[in-house]
């Protein structure tokens, strides 16, 4: 006979702090989780695309040739 096996036939105590036992819990902290992370994601790409903006610069040659109006030598 094996000592060290020990029957626990006990009834197990529910923890209210459990996510998996209250439903409406479990469902909001989803809800929040993905909110909050396809925000996140949104503002990142946003600030990705502010940092990363078009700068003009106005000292670029163009050739004459290449205007609206062009112009030949």
């Amino acid at each position: 006979m094996n000592t060290h096996h020990q029957d626990h036939n006990g009834t197990e105590i529910d923890n209210p702090h459990d996510i998996e036992l209250n439903k409406p819990s479990k469902s909001r902290f989803l809800f929040l989780l993905s909110f909050f992370g396809f925000f996140i994601f949104a503002w990142s790409g946003c600030y990705n695309l502010w940092e990363h903006k078009y700068q003009k610069n106005a000292d670029v040659k163009v050739p004459d040739n290449t205007l609206y109006d062009p112009k030949y030598k």
